[in-house]
């Protein structure tokens, strides 16, 4: 009995700071929209086939490295550390979700009380509700994918640099560790993605435009600040020596390569980013825009956090939109733009006097109900049937959802014959999955786009042996794959169908007598296949 009192007063102690929270009034106005995200979110979690860039990433994270070709490394370190610590399931696989994700709620509610004092937790609401009901952040932070610890680690960087520079303008001090701990943080970020790039050029932006901050640059702990972020990104550096700066020469040569001028493809970037983003949120950020410059009048104290959060949106859009004009942006690239926003864009919606929860409540519930008819679309849409198989052929990444219990049995029966067998496929994304089907990763992808496999492909280890090669519509196996092996045999096909529609169509090839050592390494510039940019036809 004793011991059931102790756990009780443990667990009201753990719950007494959340009871105020959940006695908002915005709590009651908003909790079955959130019941309801949180069920959708749920569902997907645990039901959805890893996106074949979530597999292809969970591959990685069984092959620790410093980094690694496509990304940085830190999404793929949790991964291997998860999936050690736990083993290999849909929810171990999204269980970094669910950690960045509370820690990026914790952080809002500090951001919330820090700029609006008592009344953070019902801001909190607010964000979370305009959060949960953009399709953009909703599928950015559900999908293990490098972006959920992007964003979690940018905004808890900012606000640790904003609170050093909020006490540095007003004593010329600061609190060194919040500093040296945003560093780390911006390090992190950088860790996770590459676009973390626009949080650094925020801070400096910022330093640069506030003239009470550029004393700093004169102060030794704004260097030693900089030199933590550049050794937590040392991993990256290290294996970018080691391989010949691959990653950045494949960044490079994807957004230079071809430049085509392009007058209305910044308009129609800055349009699908207001769609993804979500009308009502998009129509927010404008109308902040209008009144920036007052956008501060609720706050408790003097702060730099609109001037972060808006030199970090502009950067980063300004950025991307250029881009546009002349080679490829993709939308979810300008992530980083929106997430300091929204203790900004919550405050719209407050109403202080109490006489009703929200302002605006018809914007927001418009929110509410377009985000969630978006998000329970897009979970049908990965969890039971591609919604685009209604209109005809599925498309091919959301083909390769589907069918890999069918496709793993195929590749197994086919190995059973085979001493040693090899088990490739023609693309990364095919890797991934059957990989992470078969919880092999051993898995490799011979392909005629370079992807990670390649750089664990060892030519002495796999020459001579026997091998099943996957294959399919989107990625089909070429004169040039089987001429990699000695002889092959007849190919076996199957279709993967959902409710009687075709969705995809898989060929496998038993192939002997793997020719490794003549063909060489795929890293090789005479590595014999040569394909479209993304190996979808055989040359």
């Amino acid at each position: 009995m004793a011991s059931l009192r102790s756990v009780s007063v443990w667990m009201n102690g753990l719950l007494l700071p959340l009871r105020p929270l959940f006695q908002s009034p915005v709590w009651r106005w908003g909790r079955w929209f959130l019941l309801a995200f949180l069920a959708v979110r749920l569902w997907f979690w645990g039901w959805a086939f890893p996106n074949p860039d979530e597999a292809y990433y969970w591959l990685w994270g069984q092959h620790p490295g410093f980094s690694y070709y496509d990304h940085p490394p830190f999404h793929a370190w949790m991964q291997g550390f998860f999936a050690t610590l736990f083993g290999r399931s849909t929810w171990v696989l999204r269980l970094s979700n669910g950690v960045s994700n509370g820690i990026l709620a914790v952080t809002l509610y500090r951001i919330g009380r820090y700029l609006y004092g008592d009344d953070g937790g019902d801001r909190l609401w607010l964000m979370i509700l305009l959060l949960a009901a953009s399709p953009l952040f909703f599928l950015f932070l559900a999908m293990a994918w490098h972006d959920h610890w992007l964003v979690t680690l940018a905004v808890l960087s900012s606000f640790d640099f904003v609170r050093f520079g909020d006490a540095y303008r007003v004593d010329s001090d600061g609190k060194s560790r919040y500093l040296y701990r945003s560093a780390l943080f911006l390090g992190l970020a950088g860790l996770s993605k590459y676009n973390a790039v626009f949080v650094g050029l925020g801070f400096l932006a910022t330093l640069l435009s506030q003239r009470s901050l550029r004393r700093l640059f004169l102060d030794s702990r704004l260097y030693l600040a900089l030199g933590i972020t550049l050794f937590t990104l040392s991993p990256i550096l290290a294996w970018n020596w080691q391989q010949g700066f691959a990653s950045f020469q494949f960044y490079g040569e994807r957004t230079t390569g071809g430049f085509t001028l392009n007058l209305l493809q910044p308009l129609v970037f800055l349009l699908l980013c207001a769609l993804i983003l979500g009308p009502i949120q998009s129509w927010g950020i404008w109308r902040l825009g209008q009144r920036w410059r007052q956008v501060n009048q609720n706050f408790v104290r003097p702060s730099l956090y609109p001037v972060v959060a808006g030199w970090i949106f502009v950067l980063s859009t300004g950025a991307f939109v250029a881009l546009s004009l002349v080679s490829v942006a993709l939308y979810y690239w300008n992530i980083l733009a929106y997430p300091l926003l929204f203790p900004l864009l919550a405050d719209r919606f407050y109403r202080q006097d109490g006489s009703f929860p929200l302002r605006h409540p018809r914007q927001m519930i418009a929110a509410q109900g377009l985000g969630l008819f978006a998000v329970a679309v897009l979970t049908f849409h990965y969890t039971i049937i591609p919604i685009t198989a209604f209109f005809g052929p599925a498309d091919n990444d959301s083909a390769a959802l589907f069918g890999w219990d069918q496709i793993a049995a195929a590749v197994t029966t086919q190995a059973k014959t085979l001493d040693n067998p090899l088990l490739l496929t023609t693309d990364y994304r095919s890797a991934g999955a059957l990989a992470y089907q078969l919880n092999n990763p051993e898995v490799l992808a011979i392909s005629g786009r370079m992807d990670q496999t390649d750089f664990w492909y060892n030519v002495d280890a796999l020459d001579g042996r026997d091998a099943v090669l996957l294959g399919e519509d989107w990625h089909p196996i070429c004169p040039a794959h089987l001429a990699m092996f000695e002889r092959t045999g007849s190919p076996q096909t199957l279709t993967i169908q959902r409710f009687g529609r075709p969705i995809q169509t898989y060929h496998l090839v038993t192939g002997y007598g793997f020719r490794a050592t003549d063909i060489g390494s795929p890293l090789d510039p005479a590595y014999p296949l040569a394909f479209t940019t993304d190996g979808e036809r055989c040359e």
